[in-house]
């Protein structure tokens, strides 16, 4: 009879309890208590981003892959994984679609709050992969004008529409970051964002961050809000998270705890790719089309626009319905050392395609934008 299977699991990869164990002996903890006594018998590590996975944790261990259940993978020590000869994954674009919800969320926030129309709006993408594209979409159904910079797809010759990062700072009214965290390299993202980027700043500009928290430079970003250099920023990642510095938390206009990517779809999609790598790595014929179902949310909403004369405030107040960014910014201002418990935590969230809407008394355009931004829109 064929052994089964060790596999060591973060317990906060949803949707997975259950999938596995007929093929494997399932062992859950906590990301960041997964030890190194733990993984030394096991066959396989699924993890997310509170794991490290490097000698440390992984010498001398019969672990043969490593599936993550994130886009990002620097926790991941390729060059060890690779020397081991140990297998790893990552759930590339898992999450892609709930980052853009919750930008669009905080892009459409900040304009009613500031009173800005975003049709009037530069826009400036740094790194267009899997989401930072997605963005650019975005930015082209809300009618604004985008500016794209990834250099390492410049550099190759393959991205045509790239402009270069000091040309993002100078233009741009939005800055919106969407890189990987890397140190080494011909372009390092780590303080991507630092003094010298604020050196080539012309104009008041808005900063998010939904990337990794070393991309910017929170000392760099912190000057230039107090300066009034930086209007607005939206940070999703920190430079030391869980630790957040207060003097830094009270500067920012939104603060969320690392959970742009944490739509209950994007969860989904990440566990089923995760599910369909170990099944295609230990050849699990049963489980390697596995896919985690979800359900349209059962409300359908009704909303009269007779009070709200601008696409701004239309669109705002729809989309407020799918995600209101300001529970989350509010939840963690109130109490900031709970960063990793609101991350476990995380209530239930679904993007703008499950929710059915009919709408009254709407302007020409704000349609046909909610319908390109993913809602159903029911007569």
């Amino acid at each position: 009879m064929k052994q089964k299977l060790r596999i060591v699991a973060d317990e906060a990869i949803p949707f997975l309890k259950g999938v596995l164990e007929p093929f494997a002996e399932m062992l859950y903890l906590p990301g960041n208590a997964i030890s190194k006594k733990n993984v030394e018998n096991a066959d396989a590590l699924l993890v997310r981003t509170r794991t490290s996975c490097n000698a440390e944790l992984l010498e001398n261990s019969s672990v043969k892959m490593i599936a993550t259940a994130t886009i990002g993978m620097d926790h991941l020590d390729k060059s060890f994984l690779e020397r081991q000869g140990i297998f790893y994954t990552n759930a590339p674009a898992c999450n892609a679609d709930s980052v853009v919800q919750y930008f669009t969320a905080a892009l459409l926030e900040m304009c009613e709050r500031q009173k800005k129309d975003f049709r009037d709006m530069t826009l400036g993408i740094v790194g267009v992969g899997n989401i930072g594209s997605r963005i650019f979409q975005i930015g082209k159904i809300l009618g604004m004008r985008v500016l794209c910079c990834d250099l390492p797809k410049q550099e190759q010759g393959n991205f045509e529409i790239g402009v270069s990062f000091k040309t993002i700072c100078e233009e741009s009214d939005v800055i919106t970051f969407h890189t990987p965290l890397t140190r080494t390299g011909l372009f390092p993202t780590y303080h991507m964002f630092n003094e010298n980027a604020l050196s080539w700043v012309k104009k008041p500009f808005w900063l998010f961050n939904a990337s990794r928290g070393e991309v910017v430079s929170e000392k760099a970003l912190k000057w230039a809000i107090e300066t009034g250099t930086c209007s607005v920023a939206v940070i999703d990642v920190f430079e030391n998270e869980p630790t957040i510095h207060k003097s830094f938390l009270e500067k920012v206009s939104i603060a969320t705890p690392h959970i742009a990517g944490y739509s209950l779809d994007g969860k989904a999609n990440a566990t089923s790719q995760i599910v369909q790598q170990v099944a295609s790595f230990f050849d699990i014929p049963e489980l390697k089309t596995f896919n985690v179902e979800l359900q349209d949310t059962d409300k359908k909403w009704v909303i009269d626009f007779k009070e709200i004369n601008t696409l701004v405030g239309q669109i705002q107040k729809v989309y407020r319905l799918s995600y209101d960014i300001n529970q989350d910014d509010f939840l963690l201002r109130k109490n900031p050392e709970q960063f990793e418990w609101f991350r476990k935590n995380y209530p239930k969230r679904r993007e703008p395609k499950a929710y059915k809407i009919l709408i009254q008394n709407f302007l020409p355009e704000t349609k046909e934008i909610l319908e390109k931004l993913g809602f159903v829109i029911e007569n």
